[in-house]
């Protein structure tokens, strides 16, 4: 390890570190625009000028300079200072005197470092440089003449993306960030390079103008766009969430978010369900909430143990709690969560989970994907995989081709592939030293569980302490609802041939509309999509940004999301219809509020008490399971932007469908 000098105070900093990287362990700010802990060096905005000895008589820029044995570094001379400000000056030469209107205003880079590190005056009196803005498609809005060519954003969608859509053209003072052709960004992370810009260029366009950050209140919460459960920021100024931001989390989603995380947000404020509705006559009426709750006891009181529930993908694990509760009153067993109709054996959690820690998936050196398409069912997955194959990793794939922007060697789409593999695949694995097996929701609805796991065996994934075998979900609640129990032993199949005459839904708007005929159906949810739409008592619930919940990811990791805003109109948060209907049965549920409900479920189940962020120790033991040897694989996610209920109501996502994954074009109105 390298001892240097950093303004008179000794330390030692790791091999293969900058100068900017021990000046920062040593506790000193470095002003930069183009560096970012998780891009390549490009070196090119030159804010972060030092002095250093042995070396020229001269500023040097320390994000490209690595520290070495000896170093005496200065970050506080006035030679410093003087460049800084140089720099500084040159940057703002051309730049625009937006900030009053820029959406950047208040949480810009360039601003504060032009006020810590920039003159009080400007010495450029001539004409500044326009550029014209450039079309990114329906998430990136652009300011162009704002833009200090950082290349963060070239570097992210090269680097991290993985889909080579922007770049620099012209040189000098001519050069421009643009995307190629001047099309759309396809990638589904695009929105992260609005986070990246150090300026007002990239900004995001559905939250333009919308508010200030210093209006807003910050709450930590939970995304339940996929299983991944990305660590997001929501953004709240009064009673509605203005925006949702990835915080940082390094063992989970590092901190990018994609494009659904980001911009499901404005269907938090339609198409909202706000009231009850009652079924008569095959039409909706509105109804009050005595009425409906009534009629669903009197439901409940006739059809006595003949209930079922079952829990969409994107409840907490509070509301399965509750609503189990309620129904086992009744003597109820019948629960279920695979609403789409998948069935696997569940008798070890292990075995169906994420058992690779998903920041260690970066570290694999061969990589085989199992009926996955996982640039959409889990892209922040994708990205620790690209990491790998970036480092050297082999990837090969069972399942229909598709871009995963990274050397993929599909062998087919057959489940009898998996037990037959190619010597070539058999080497590799054997040559490997992390091995990484990830089954995903195509091969389990193709019924190839027991083929995932002969495979995984034969090629030997599972070594000392490394397990390598993993099975992707692509649901916010399928690990909690398996650990409560919402998992029949015959899955939705036999749910449906117990017949029963009432069918909780918990947010289940990919349930079949026909699955249940002649049951009596209360959705509990929060939008009017699918399941309200079939449901013959509609109750209004609240969404993950409206209630606290607990939440399990695919590696089986506890989170937990905080409330940010209140339910629209009438609506109430889900346990506590539960609890107002047990009431009325005369058996009301040992809860009074959220934190008895939460006690309640953790005396139950304890895993689901370890402190946020745990992850569970779920021990795997495979089943003995026949091999279905044959079949073809397909995909469950038809389109990346609407797969659940808040999505299909979102403006943006129907947008971002439209154009990205259909190929509309958008005429853009001239500004």
């Amino acid at each position: 390890m390298p001892k240097v000098t950093v303004d008179g105070v000794e330390l030692d900093v790791p091999d293969g570190a900058t100068v900017l990287q021990a000046c920062e362990l040593a506790g000193k700010e470095i002003p930069r625009f183009c560096y970012h802990e998780r891009l390549s060096i490009a070196g090119n905005c030159r804010m972060c000028l030092v002095e250093v000895k042995p070396g020229p008589p001269k500023p040097q820029a320390s994000c490209a300079l690595p520290a070495a044995e000896g170093q005496e570094i200065r970050t506080d001379t006035p030679m410093v200072k003087k460049a800084r400000e140089g720099v500084m000056e040159f940057l703002l030469i051309n730049h625009p005197l937006d900030c009053p209107i820029c959406d950047q205003g208040g949480e810009c880079d360039l601003q504060d470092q032009a006020m810590a590190y920039g003159r009080g005056t400007s010495r450029y009196d001539e004409n500044k440089r326009a550029v014209e803005d450039k079309y990114m498609g329906p998430i990136v809005k652009t300011a162009m003449t704002r833009c200090i060519q950082c290349t963060r954003c070239v570097r992210f969608t090269e680097e991290v993306a993985g889909t080579d859509e922007m770049g620099m053209y012209f040189r000098g003072e001519d050069a421009q960030i643009t995307t190629y052709l001047e099309k759309a960004v396809k990638s589904e992370l695009s929105g992260n390079v609005v986070d990246l810009c150090p300026v007002g260029a990239l900004l995001s366009k559905p939250y333009a103008f919308e508010a200030r950050p210093w209006e807003l209140k910050k709450v930590p919460g939970i995304d339940v766009m996929d299983a991944v459960g990305t660590n997001i920021r929501m953004d709240v100024r009064g009673r509605q969430v203005m925006r949702i931001l990835p915080r940082i989390n390094d063992a989970v989603n590092e901190e990018w978010a994609h494009d659904k995380t980001r911009h499901n947000v404005d269907a938090l404020v339609r198409r909202r369900l706000d009231r009850p509705w009652i079924r008569e006559n095959g039409k909706l009426r509105a109804a009050d909430w005595a009425g409906a709750l009534q009629l669903f006891a009197d439901q409940l009181s006739e059809a006595k143990s003949k209930v079922a529930a079952i829990a969409g993908d994107l409840v907490d694990a509070e509301t399965m709690f509750a609503a189990k509760a309620l129904l086992t009153q009744q003597r109820g067993k019948l629960f279920e969560g695979r609403q789409t109709g998948l069935r696997y054996d569940v008798s070890s959690l292990g075995a169906v989970r994420f058992n690779t820690p998903i920041a260690d998936i970066e570290n694999a050196d061969v990589i085989f994907l199992a009926g996955t398409n996982l640039r959409w069912e889990a892209p922040l997955v994708n990205t620790r995989v690209r990491k790998a194959v970036r480092r050297g990793a082999k990837v090969y794939a069972v399942g229909p081709e598709v871009d995963l922007t990274y050397p993929v060697s599909f062998l087919g789409n057959d489940l009898s592939i998996l037990g037959k593999l190619p010597s070539d695949v058999t080497d590799a694995f054997e040559r490997a030293e992390r091995p990484v097996f990830i089954a995903g929701p195509g091969l389990l609805a193709a019924g190839g569980q027991g083929d995932a796991q002969a495979a995984a065996h034969a090629l030997n994934v599972i070594r000392g302490d490394w397990n390598g075998f993993n099975v992707l979900h692509t649901a916010a609640s399928r690990m909690a609802g398996l650990m409560l129990g919402y998992a029949h032993e015959d899955g939705l199949e036999g749910v449906k041939a117990a017949k029963p005459k009432l069918v909780l839904m918990l947010g289940a708007d990919e349930l079949a509309e026909d699955a249940f005929p002649k049951a009596f159906k209360v959705y509990v949810g929060h939008h009017g999509d699918k399941g309200a739409a079939q449901a013959d008592l509609v109750l209004p619930g609240a969404s993950y940004a409206e209630k606290h919940g607990t939440y399990v990811n695919i590696e089986g990791r506890v989170q937990r999301g905080e409330k940010a805003v209140f339910a629209p109109g009438d609506a109430r948060e889900d346990w506590s219809i539960f609890r107002a209907v047990s009431e009325l049965l005369g058996k009301p549920l040992k809860f009074d509020n959220f934190a008895e409900l939460r006690a309640a479920m953790i005396k139950a189940v304890p895993e689901l008490g370890v402190d946020d962020g745990v992850v569970l120790d779920l021990p795997f033991s495979p089943a003995q399971l026949a091999a279905k040897g044959e079949g073809a694989i397909r995909y469950p996610i038809d389109d990346f932007y609407l797969t659940n209920a808040i999505c299909r109501a979102s403006p943006t996502m129907q947008r971002c469908s439209a154009e990205l994954v259909h190929g509309e074009t958008f005429a853009e109105a001239a500004e």
